[in-house]
């Protein structure tokens, strides 16, 4: 049996089911990506800690490790790129015997985690992944872990280009999905990173709306 990765005390979920996650993730994300899921997880539940939550370390970590599902080839459907990785992360999670009660936390999780002010306001395994991603990806809520933690968790799953890799992976979702970048934080990437990229404003579909007024 593998042994359960350890930061300082702290010891990550290890589980025939995590380790099932883990290979696919392995999988699926280049090496930018799967330090980053791997880096949100140890991240929330640092957080989750920190703030005295009681929360399943299971699902947040199983949430965290499938949240960019979305951003693979693999996994790319029709829908925003968060729901699109929620529903692979059930069917995953389900197809592996796990409750449908949990799997329907974890997909919550995993949808929301773009959706800070909804995010926070759910279970603290929901409000966890929003957290520990963003603490990955824009510097949120960094205050709150000790330099130590951080450090460790940068040693075990170094950045490997994180910045561009995200921004490269975003930015090909919206060029081959522009309609979910209506109103979202994609289409900001899209505009900088996409030459001529275009999708309705969203004043435009309420100008355009079949009313008179």
């Amino acid at each position: 049996m593998n042994t359960p990765v350890a930061i300082g005390d702290i010891i990550a979920p290890d589980s025939a089911l995590t380790r099932k996650a883990a290979s696919l993730v392995q999988r699926v994300h280049s090496k930018a990506l799967l330090n980053h899921v791997h880096r949100t997880w140890w991240f929330a539940d640092f957080l989750g800690k920190a703030r005295g939550f009681k929360y399943d370390r299971e699902a947040v970590y199983l949430a965290a490790l499938l949240h960019d599902l979305g951003l693979t080839e693999e996994f790319l459907a029709q829908d925003r790129f968060e729901v699109d990785g929620a529903d692979a992360a059930s069917e995953f999670l389900k197809s592996n015997g796990y409750a449908d009660a949990k799997a329907q936390l974890v997909w919550d999780a995993i949808a929301l985690h773009s959706s800070g002010a909804i995010a926070v306001r759910k279970e603290p395994e929901i409000a966890l992944v929003y957290m520990g991603a963003h603490v990955d990806v824009m510097g949120l809520f960094i205050e709150e872990i000790t330099p130590s933690l951080i450090d460790d968790t940068l040693a075990l799953y170094p950045r490997v280009g994180m910045k561009a890799a995200f921004t490269q992976a975003l930015a090909e979702v919206a060029r081959k999905k522009p309609h979910t970048a209506i109103g979202t934080g994609l289409g900001d990437i899209a505009r900088r990173h996409i030459h001529g990229f275009d999708c309705p404003n969203v004043c435009d579909l309420i100008e355009n709306a079949p009313f008179d007024s």
